[in-house]
């Protein structure tokens, strides 16, 4: 009886000693890579989840942020991937069109996009196309009938609204006239304003949640032409998706593989990744507390401020549109390197 006595004690001491046992991230810094420069989406978002992430953490954390532009966030994941540890105290938001540089073999990519340690998204950044309301353009097909292209601006090659419009030509038939080099989306906003540019592609949220598309939108200045999430945006009712168009021209088996690959991004919007090899644990504790913070009364209440909208991914979706992006037949992923090499001839 004593011996039993005494092994109960046992157990019920190391409980106890187990919930005493400080937390791995008390006293500790979490330290947020943005991979863009100051005063963009993602260094908001992320500044924004840095001010409240803490709390949710276990050992409550002190959270910096960190800007590491360069290579349209390249180098931010490489060194998140490569060089930082696998503990969980490194995290970076990074462009969710990267992988494609590791599908075409560019040498720069120093990263597998599947073994990322998914963390979060704070919202879906589905793409629409948006031009000019006088313009002769009323409808996507309008721009397969009209022999003069629509002049779109865009930030550079392999940009969204650089890929978009060129999907949309291989897609439907429809042709563009795409100029590049602007050095951001404001620049190409004013040559729009000017009558230099006639449309560019966007988010649903950037449109529809930020000036000045916000605006546009109200006054009629624009029109919406397609949009690219799998479903049509509650706030665009009336605006096809790029996959009912695929629907009612036959596209083949490839062209929607194609499809599937260049919109992913949309799905994955502004992903948080921490390099491979974390505790799953500690991955699961980073993933809760992110969602908990896009939740928090607080944060509700700043983006209401702002006149955002979070719609988040967890990182467990985020983790699995990882996978299925990066594994491509080949006949895929040459026909993604030749839409994209052609555009840089």
């Amino acid at each position: 009886m004593k011996k039993i006595f005494f092994a109960v004690f046992l157990v019920l001491v190391s409980r106890a000693d187990l919930h005493s046992q400080p937390s791995f991230y008390e006293g500790k810094t979490i330290r947020m890579i943005v991979g863009f420069s100051p005063g963009g989406s993602n260094d908001l978002w992320t500044r924004l989840i840095a001010q409240h992430i803490g709390k949710y953490v276990p050992g409550n954390p002190e959270i910096v942020v960190q800007n590491v532009a360069g290579g349209g966030s390249m180098v931010a994941a490489n060194q998140v991937y490569s060089v930082s540890k696998p503990d969980g105290l490194t995290l970076a938001n990074i462009a969710p069109a990267l992988y494609l540089e590791q599908l075409a073999g560019r040498k720069e990519v120093q990263f597998d996009w599947a073994k990322f340690t998914w963390i979060g998204s704070p919202e879906r950044t589905e793409e629409v196309l948006f031009i000019r309301s006088d313009s002769p353009y009323k409808t996507i097909d309008d721009l397969r009938k009209i022999a003069a292209p629509a002049r779109c601006g865009a930030t550079g090659i392999g940009s969204v609204d650089h890929y978009f419009p060129k999907l949309l030509e291989d897609i439907l038939g429809v042709k563009f006239n795409i100029v590049t080099g602007y050095p951001g989306a404001a620049e190409v906003h004013l040559a729009i304003e000017k009558g230099e540019m006639q449309c560019r592609v966007g988010s649903v949220s950037s449109f529809l949640d930020r000036e000045p598309g916000r605006t546009w939108a109200k006054s009629g200045f624009v029109r919406v032409l397609v949009q690219g999430g799998k479903k049509r945006d509650p706030r665009l009712p009336d605006v096809p998706t790029i996959y009912e168009l695929m629907d009612r021209y036959k596209s083949t088996n490839a062209v929607r593989g194609l499809a599937n690959v260049l919109l992913s991004p949309g799905v994955l919007g502004r992903p948080m990744v921490a390099s491979p090899g974390i505790p799953p644990e500690r991955v699961k504790l980073l993933r809760a507390a992110y969602a908990k913070t896009l939740s928090d009364p607080a944060v509700m209440a700043d983006l209401k401020k702002r006149g955002w909208q979070a719609s988040p991914v967890s990182g467990e979706e985020l983790e699995a549109v990882a996978k299925d992006v990066i594994a491509q037949p080949p006949e895929v992923v040459e026909k993604m390197k030749q839409l994209l090499d052609l555009a840089t001839k």
